[in-house]
């Protein structure tokens, strides 16, 4: 099929629906770039398939706002955009004014966010559009659920992959791609990994969608925003060359961060009728580009983290710990940050606070097998300046209750495996305990506890209070979850005093002098 017609499809995000919102009525919503930073007062919040791609969008809409300049040129002056909802019609009235060669999805020569020099290897070396989307690909070679990407019924609307084109630049991973290098470079092969990738992005959730872009921007170092990086083949912004690594670049400003292209990328349109909607059909992707991050700049969102090699890595996904039990990481920032989007917090204050928490922290990560998407991990934490210590105060105490009830059902599952099993073979001994250990039931079950608790105090509820009550409920969850678990065995001698010795020792923990004074005051009420 010659290019003309394969390529001949338009789409430009400006005017096409391609954000999904919730507006503050509750109606679900497509709406166009433009439209949504007119309506951006009138809509309560971006809702995607998944967390990674709402990020991504948040990611590109900031950028715009940087762009289009509408961004605080201080930290005072950031104070007075919130308090006072500034507004962000600016931005739509900088989209209109846009060329609209510039915003095209499948321009010939400059495609939006794309890099049309892959044309030339995409007979070669494209495939179906799956290896977009990081749920639906593992290695970039075949679906979740073994389709190969040449499956015939995946064809992807322009909106959703556009959308999965973001996430891809954002949250890319690292790896090799399926274009071959010959032609444009051995390096293309090498997929670089992208800016979250490994790290926890945290975004302010405001009450509305202009409250959070006014919450998650800020004044630029040197008060320049940067180029937006428009396509790969614009010649004005530098790019990575493909025969050889070269060093990361530094970024030009915020504009460029937020809208950096992580993947080398080419969309193809399927052949459509004129008015009809137009899907894509055909994907390449290669490596990306590579940037040199400044720690006081370019990460005003991080939540410092352990120490790694001699340096402080922002916190991380973890695929066996939940992040609601890093809550106290966001709320330690929180109280202790004088820079960043925490420092900044700390100080302000809400037009509407007083009516429990005025905001939300949204923190997503994406936790990967090596080059394989595993799955997104993601936390929504109430947040109030004028209740920061509280919040930090019973996060840090309410993961140790937690932490400490889960050792106590892990302890007094080995005292029950102990009697079962006296004479184990030592490969046996994980699946034997399995049988007894309750806590596969109880960290589930922990956290609608502890988001209650932290609710109540962002409302400005007692700490110790609501820390005694929260003990109280995990307590008599984890003595169910034992129970149910040791109900299952056989109900012999053994078997009764397997029982007997697990929820002695149970209790045992719970009177511990080591135990929180919460699970101590709890038994003795």
């Amino acid at each position: 099929m010659p290019a003309s017609v394969e390529w001949r499809a338009s789409w430009d995000p400006r005017y096409e629906p391609c954000v999904p919102v919730v507006s503050v009525e509750g109606e679900v919503l497509d709406l166009s770039l433009v439209e949504v930073f007119r309506w951006a007062d009138r809509l309560s919040t971006v809702s995607c398939a998944t967390p990674g791609e709402g990020v991504a969008l948040v990611e590109y809409l900031l950028a715009l706002c940087f762009a289009s300049k509408a961004f605080p040129s201080s930290d005072q002056e950031w104070g007075a955009w919130v308090s006072q909802e500034r507004a962000l019609d600016q931005v739509a009235a900088w989209l209109v004014d846009q060329s609209a060669a510039d915003w095209d999805l499948f321009h010939l020569e400059h495609p939006l966010g794309q890099n049309s020099e892959l044309r030339q290897k995409f007979d070669e070396d494209g495939a179906g559009p799956s290896q977009l989307i990081f749920e639906r690909v593992g290695d970039y070679a075949q679906f979740f659920d073994h389709h190969h990407l040449e499956h015939p019924d995946s064809h992807l609307p322009a909106a959703v992959a556009f959308r999965a084109m973001l996430t891809q630049h954002v949250y890319g991973l690292a790896g090799r791609a399926r274009i071959s290098g010959r032609g444009l470079g051995p390096k293309l092969t090498n997929l670089a990994a992208g800016r979250l990738q490994g790290r926890i992005r945290v975004v302010v959730q405001g009450r509305t969608v202009a409250d959070t872009l006014r919450l998650n921007l800020y004044p630029p170092a040197g008060g320049e925003a940067g180029h937006f990086n428009q396509s790969w083949t614009r010649k004005n912004n530098p790019r990575r060359e493909f025969e050889a690594k070269p060093p990361g670049r530094p970024t030009s400003g915020p504009a460029d961060l937020h809208s950096y292209l992580g993947r080398s990328v080419l969309l193809r349109p399927a052949p459509a009728a004129e008015g009809e909607p137009v899907f894509v059909d055909r994907v390449l992707i290669g490596a990306g580009e590579l940037l040199a991050l400044d720690p006081q700049r370019d990460l005003d969102d991080a939540i410092p983290g352990k120490m790694l090699n001699g340096h402080r890595k922002p916190l991380w996904p973890s695929p066996t710990r939940a992040l609601w039990r890093e809550a106290h990481a966001l709320y330690t920032a929180a109280t202790r940050e004088t820079t960043g989007l925490f420092g900044r917090l700390r100080h302000l204050v809400f037009p509407y606070e007083g009516g429990g928490s005025p905001c939300v922290l949204w923190a997503v990560g994406l936790i990967a097998n090596k080059t394989v998407a595993a799955t997104w991990t993601e936390g929504h934490f109430p947040y109030a300046p004028s209740q920061g210590q509280e919040l930090c105060d019973a996060s840090r105490r309410g993961s140790e209750i937690a932490e400490y009830v889960a050792r106590a059902l892990e302890r007094a599952a080995y005292a029950a495996w102990k009697v079962a099993y006296p004479n184990p073979k030592p490969a046996d001994r994980k699946a034997q305990m399995a049988r007894f250990d309750a806590r596969r039931e109880f960290w589930p079950a922990a956290k609608g506890p502890f988001m209650r608790l932290l609710d109540e105090t962002a409302r400005g509820g007692d700490v110790d209070l609501g820390l005694r009550d929260y003990a109280g409920e995990l307590r008599a969850q984890a003595e169910e979850f034992l129970r149910n678990r040791l109900d299952a065995q056989q109900q012999d001698q053994k078997g009764m005093l397997a029982r007997a010795r697990a929820e002695q020792r149970f209790q045992a923990d719970m009177a511990d002098t080591k135990a929180p004074a919460e699970l101590r005051e709890e038994r003795q009420r």
